[in-house]
């Protein structure tokens, strides 16, 4: 059963961080592409912002199907947090812990299961388990 909840935990974490880099590189699911994304990057002080929407995008996006599919995992976990720390830094922090005031009550969970997983590993249904 452990092995079964770590794949569900990581298709639906590492899929939904897929669409999330698709929206930011593509326009994809509603987002806003490279240069709409590197604008709002821009407005809250990261510079230059397509470059920087660019390598979000890029972490996102591969890092989820690295992470869903159990590739490499603790790495795709790191890379992840790192951008939920990021999200933290620049945009939820002063808001608090709640997201109901757009903390960072959430980019802290998906750091506490990205962390989780990557202590825990990926499980039998992986492609790490595979390279073993």
């Amino acid at each position: 059963m452990l092995d079964t909840g770590l794949l569900i935990i990581r298709l639906v974490i590492g899929l939904t961080f897929v669409g999330h880099g698709a929206q930011k590189l593509f326009g994809w699911f509603g987002g806003y592409g490279l240069k709409g994304t590197g604008g709002w990057m821009e407005s809250i002080g990261i510079k230059p912002g397509v470059f920087a929407a660019g390598m979000a995008g890029l972490i996102e996006l591969l890092g989820g199907i690295a992470f869903a599919v159990g590739l490499f995992t603790p790495i795709a976990a790191i890379m992840l947090s790192l951008t939920m720390v990021m999200a933290i830094v620049k945009v939820h922090g002063q808001n608090g812990f709640w997201s109901t005031s757009n903390g960072y009550e959430f980019n802290l969970i998906l750091i506490a299961v990205f962390v989780g997983v990557a202590l825990i590993g990926a499980g039998q249904y992986s492609i790490d388990a595979l390279l073993q």
